[in-house]
């Protein structure tokens, strides 16, 4: 079975910024124009999931609350350095989770 969490979005370069520069993912795909819409696929190659976001003319009309989030967990403790390594190199506010994935991989 293959996964794939799409999302409608504003600023497709931002987002794949984020994803591949912060979060190490990488662009797997994308299109330009497809029934009007532009789209990017990111994600870790040869896995059977990845994150699709689209852009159009219509706006995106997301109203974020915390119960509205991915939740990634790093394969070792030096992917999780990273991981934070990244988020404060490029200004990114980290949150304590409510679950102890901190203390484990920390």
């Amino acid at each position: 079975m293959n996964f794939r969490v799409a999302r409608h979005a504003d600023n497709l370069a931002r987002l794949t910024e984020f994803y591949c520069t912060v979060l190490n993912f990488e662009k797997l795909d994308s299109f330009e124009n497809h029934d009007s819409y532009d789209g990017v696929f990111v994600g870790k190659p040869k896995l059977d999931w990845h994150l699709e976001f689209t852009s159009s003319a219509t706006k995106a009309n997301h109203h974020f609350d915390e119960d509205d989030i991915l939740v990634f967990y790093p394969a070792t403790q030096k992917e999780y350095r990273q991981l934070i390594e990244n988020m404060d190199k490029y200004g990114i506010d980290k949150e304590e989770p409510p679950t102890p994935i901190g203390e484990i991989m920390g």
